[in-house]
């Protein structure tokens, strides 16, 4: 629980920002252009509502029943050990860098592995902490420009194998380390390609279970010597069929656990015999993809969830008869993932709904008994009050319905209510409907409404949807907003006359795309870390990712395909906009670079409209530091009092 000292600490920090001039002050990492002066009186009026906290599961204690999360205090999340349900949460690490993952050994508890990278960078480097001294060692290479991360322990606990760049900054190749003697580490498989990773030991830990990912819609298994990197495909390549797998685990009874959209539309359970690569599919009839799932160790239970019109449903299975179990109820939100504790027994959930911010819950899967691990604050705010989001349907330009999540204001606020429109990113991802955050200000206090698409392209409604806007068909996901803009302007409860467009990443992209195709109907857009040319884009973003995008966007590199990406980016059509636009950008971003950001910004200044522009020097894909997402926020709303609801 945040005690009475840190929540007088950050009401300090707020109020010292502007005390002195009225005003509130970026900080020294912060580059601003085209943002006037924010009075102090928008930091006074929203401060609840940027200190909510999370939390996230990282591991089980593997002998005793205690848990290893990430949640925030300061200014940037860290490890903490909770020993009880609704126990304190004792902080382990303390950087001014974001930690957000780890692992413990299967059998000891004396240390675990973390990554950590710097300023948002996502070049994470491996660290040891021993749980009886608190001293931490580097274990990876230490470069600059290495990508590792957090790989999975042996059975035995002695090594861990993991995924590295460090050989050249693009493949990712495997590696082996036992954590204890970091002179130990080796490379045991070199690879082409930046999708690679270990998935699992088999059960005598001899062989790895590695995955090899193309795309979204494009992995295969391989199972490899764990001492030669020997390594033999599971998943055979060349059919007709492209087919997904995610999250496989090598079992104690021998079989691959995995999910799979093979011969269907959408990621059903299934175990894979690792002799003979024969699939056996244990869920059959759903409509939904499987999302996530967990093995117990002695191979008795699998826990799964099922994504259901983005609602998580928790399901239990019991292998022997391959039947399912009686599973607890969960209120209506979000299952984040789930984990089985080395006992079998206790399994570990991260939920989020409406009204409550991600925590962690475990299951006693034998008797369904749910405990509460954490509490997050909520910046005193009571919660419960919070509407759950209405699911809303749209037909697009070619007749197909597309979907989305609306969070409207409360029924103080009468009339025809502003819209924010908030688009995702990836394309490869889904809006779901769980809590809110900082968008609660805007619904509670300035009476606007929130919808979430899910555009074509958009996971979660089968892998057909997910194709519909590769390559050529890029533009047709925009076309799903405009037809969304049509659906606005026949709710009552909403004008059309006043909305704004935002979205990070690639929803970034969309942002660009809708202030230049929608221009005239829209009033302003707020593009966080969006590509604003497809072709610099690919040329620029990391090496270890940009063929896995070219698999998605289209190969720049294709003359036809360049041609088609200058004509339909939003710098070629930035001379379009002539609302007011908003940039924000962390300089450190290795998957959109910054100069995304900065192309777009001096363009659409040539139009002699408004445009804003934040930049973090500390911060990568998106701010993770509670001081720059604080006065990021602090922006977008002086933003939006102008621009949207005047």
């Amino acid at each position: 629980m945040m005690n009475t000292r840190a929540l007088f600490a950050a009401l300090l920090f707020t109020t010292q920002a502007f005390a002195q001039t009225g005003e509130i002050l970026p900080n020294e990492n912060l580059v601003l252009d085209g943002i006037p002066k924010l009075p102090g009186s928008i930091a006074e009026g929203v401060g609840r509502y940027t200190e909510f906290r999370a939390a996230g599961f990282v591991a089980w204690h593997p002998s005793k029943r205690e848990m290893l999360i990430t949640t925030r205090f300061a200014d940037t999340g860290q490890l903490h050990w909770v020993k009880v349900p609704g126990g304190d949460r004792r902080q382990l690490t303390f950087f001014k860098e974001k930690v957000t993952s780890g692992a413990f050994p299967r059998h000891a508890g004396d240390f675990f592995v973390f990554a950590m990278d710097k300023g948002g960078n996502e070049f994470a480097q491996l660290y040891r902490y021993d749980v009886g001294t608190g001293d931490i060692t580097l274990l990876s290479d230490g470069g600059a420009r290495s990508q590792n991360g957090v790989g999975v322990f042996s059975h035995a606990g002695e090594r861990m194998a993991y995924g590295s760049t460090r050989r050249n900054e693009k493949d990712r190749d495997l590696y082996v380390i036992d954590p204890r003697d970091p002179k130990s580490d080796r490379r045991v498989i070199e690879v082409e390609g930046g999708g690679w990773g270990v998935a699992d030991w088999s059960p005598d830990d001899k062989r790895l279970l590695v995955v090899e990912g193309l795309s979204v819609s494009e992995t295969y298994l391989w199972i490899a010597d764990a001492a030669t990197g020997e390594k033999k495909l599971l998943t055979p390549k060349g059919g007709a069929e492209k087919v997904a797998y995610e999250g496989p685990e090598w079992a104690s009874d021998g079989k691959v656990y995995v999910t799979t959209d093979k011969d269907s539309e959408y990621q059903r359970l299934a175990t894979i015999d690792p002799a003979t690569g024969q699939h056996t599919f244990l869920t059959t009839g759903l409509k939904w993809d499987v999302e996530g799932f967990d093995v117990a160790p002695n191979a008795k239970t699998v826990a799964f969830v099922t994504n259901e019109d983005g609602l998580s449903v928790l399901h239990l299975l019991d292998t022997a008869t391959g039947k399912e179990m009686p599973a607890p109820k969960f209120p209506v939100g979000v299952i984040g993932g789930v984990a089985f504790h080395e006992n079998s027994k206790d399994l570990a959930v991260t939920l989020s709904t409406a009204q409550s911010p991600f925590d962690m819950y475990s299951v006693d899967v034998a008797s369904g008994k749910i405990e509460r691990w954490t509490e997050s604050e909520t910046g005193g705010l009571v919660t419960s009050g919070f509407k759950a989001p209405e699911l809303v349907r749209w037909k697009s330009f070619d007749g197909r319905q597309i979907s989305g999540f609306l969070y409207a204001p409360p029924a103080k606020f009468t009339g025809k209510r502003p819209v924010v429109i908030n688009i995702h990113g990836g394309p490869e991802g889904q809006e779901r409907p769980d809590f809110l955050g900082r968008g609660n200000y805007h619904l509670n206090e300035l009476g606007v409404a929130w919808i979430f698409p899910n555009v074509r392209g958009s996971t979660g409604y089968g892998k057909s949807f997910v194709g519909l806007d590769n390559g050529v068909l890029r533009e047709d996901s925009v076309k799903d907003i405009g037809a969304l803009l049509d659906w606005i302007a026949t709710r009552p409860d909403l004008d059309a006359t006043r909305v704004m467009v935002t979205g990070g990443s690639y929803g970034g992209y969309m942002t660009l795309a809708v202030a230049t195709n929608y221009n005239d109907r829209i009033r302003c857009s707020v593009d966080v870390v969006g590509i604003s040319n497809f072709i610099t884009f690919l040329e620029r973003t990391e090496a270890y990712r940009r063929d896995l995008r070219r698999v998605e966007y289209g190969d720049e590199r294709d003359p036809k395909l360049r041609e088609f990406f200058q004509k339909i980016s939003p710098l070629s059509n930035a001379a379009k906009i002539t609302k007011p636009l908003f940039v924000i950008q962390g300089k450190n971003d290795p998957r959109v670079p910054y100069t995304e950001s900065e192309q777009m910004v001096a363009t659409v200044k040539k139009n002699a409209s408004p445009v804003w522009y934040l930049m973090a020097n500390d911060e990568g894909h998106g701010f993770g530091k509670k001081k720059n997402a604080d006065f990021q926020f602090y922006a977008t709303i002086a933003f939006m009092q102008e621009f949207l609801l005047k």
